[in-house]
């Protein structure tokens, strides 16, 4: 197998993160993988802010449901999708952002796993919320948030555990059921 293929399938989120920094070189990496994610048309709706302030990083945790890790990660890694051209509320940053912001986000979390750093997806689920404590322009919206960090020494007890479809009901042919 490859290391590509091994670091793809060994990835799991993880909520559990040390005190241990992430060196600023290594940093640039990540979000270098993130930049070099294909983009629809070459549009490139997707930037980044990156949090490291840890009152800033809790009040970002306070603009989601699910979110107690961010405050202890490193980094929480921001995605936001720009408005096309412009244009507040756009067709493109509809349909097309979210899917470019997706792929930016996977490239981050597996650059980072290849480095030993663990990392956990978040939603916004207040996005107004999120953008006013970003300090977003007008039309900016979050995609999603990744927290990244060293893997805390105490495994995340979920780590792992969680079974997988099998592969015959996740995957069809031609046509579903198939």
């Amino acid at each position: 197998m490859s290391e590509t293929y091994d670091t793809i399938v060994s990835k799991r989120d993880t909520r559990r993160f040390s005190d241990r920094p992430i060196p600023p070189d290594t940093l640039a990496r990540l979000v270098q993988a993130a930049r070099m994610a294909g983009s629809a048309k070459a549009a490139q709706p997707v930037r980044l802010v990156l949090v490291s302030d840890q009152a800033q990083k809790e009040r970002l945790a306070a603009c989601g449901n699910f979110t107690p890790h961010i405050p202890t990660c490193q980094v929480a890694v921001v995605f936001v999708l720009v408005p096309e051209a412009g244009v507040v509320g756009a067709p493109f940053a509809i349909f097309r952002g979210p899917f470019d912001a997706g792929r930016a986000a996977q490239n981050l979390m597996l650059a980072a796993w290849a480095e030993g750093i663990a990392s956990c997806p978040a939603s916004m689920h207040h996005a107004e919320q999120a953008a006013e404590v970003l300090g977003l322009p007008e039309g900016h919206v979050v995609a999603n948030v990744i927290a990244l960090g060293y893997p805390a020494d105490d495994p995340d007890p979920v780590l792992g555990t969680r079974p997988r479809l099998p592969a015959t009901d996740y995957v069809h042919r031609n046509r579903w059921g198939e």
